[in-house]
């Protein structure tokens, strides 16, 4: 391995020779280490490697402004977040909630803790990650004794869906707002509340995670266009589910200044009037 950057005494960025690009960290792994110089990878304690350009930019620049051992925490927390998620993550969550967890610790320290105003909506829209959130409070409590603010687990949370998505923060807060509005909408016309542990609410929101994620990026949904014969049967035997379908659409136009496809209004029937089956 070659040396491209010496970070501090205990950390590198060094390159392969493929031009790989990775930060390692070993105790006095960078001291009195030039650019350039050959490392025999035998030293490294830890090895963190990104695919993207961008990504190693940010992570040279993060190493250089956390603790080595917040860094390593949040690895250890990932790889258990994998082993209980089927969606893949990608890859710069390690930088956004490496950033995150470090950033609260170091609030804590302060005296200075923030409440999540979207708490109580990523507790009933995405309950697994939220599970998760909570189980990797736990665990920096063992590690770091930081008893950070419980409403840090729905921001560990938003971070988690954020990589499953693949999208952006911002765009991650306005899924969760989209998500939050239209639920308003429909049980306001079916005037219901509908039971926020049940299966089939679950998949529903499920269907507007993946349904706001295609408006926000201008993704087309993966599947085949409805026939106008298919169209008009749905439209005609779910009249009122198509109805607040109409209605959901007509929100996201006035809230959002998008519109919502024929195609997506049919698929939004299809999840209302199954949400709409077992409800009481």
């Amino acid at each position: 391995m070659r040396i491209k950057k010496v970070i501090n005494n205990n950390i590198l960025c060094v390159v392969d020779d493929k031009g790989s690009e990775m930060i390692v960290t070993g105790k006095g792994l960078g001291f009195k280490r030039k650019i350039g110089e050959r490392v025999d990878p035998a030293l490294f304690e830890k090895t963190y490697r990104m695919e993207g350009k961008e990504e190693q930019r940010k992570l040279r620049e993060l190493v250089a402004q956390i603790p080595m051992e917040h860094l390593k925490l949040t690895q250890d927390l990932i790889e258990s977040i994998k082993g209980q998620l089927k969606a893949p993550l990608n890859e710069s969550l390690l930088i956004t909630l490496a950033d995150h967890i470090s950033f609260a610790i170091k609030r804590k320290a302060e005296g200075i803790e923030f409440t999540n105003p979207l708490e109580g909506a990523i507790m009933s829209y995405y309950p697994a990650e939220y599970h998760l959130g909570q189980h990797c409070l736990r665990v920096i409590q063992e590690e770091t004794r930081a008893d950070l603010n419980p409403s840090e687990a729905a921001f560990i949370a938003m971070h988690i869906v954020n990589a499953e998505l693949n999208t952006s923060m911002s765009v991650m807060y306005d899924i969760t707002k989209l998500i939050e509005g239209a639920l308003e909408v429909t049980e306001y016309f079916y005037q219901k509340t509908f039971d926020r542990e049940s299966l089939d609410f679950n998949r529903f929101v499920v269907h507007l995670r993946y349904f706001a994620q295609r408006l926000f990026q201008a993704a087309p949904r993966q599947a085949d266009k409805y026939e106008a014969d298919f169209q008009e049967m749905i439209i005609r035997s779910c009249g009122k589910h198509y109805k607040c379908a109409r209605h959901i659409g007509e929100y996201i136009r006035n809230a959002y200044h998008k519109e919502v496809s024929d195609d997506e209004l049919i698929y939004l029937t299809i999840h209302l009037k199954r949400i709409n089956l077992n409800s009481k």
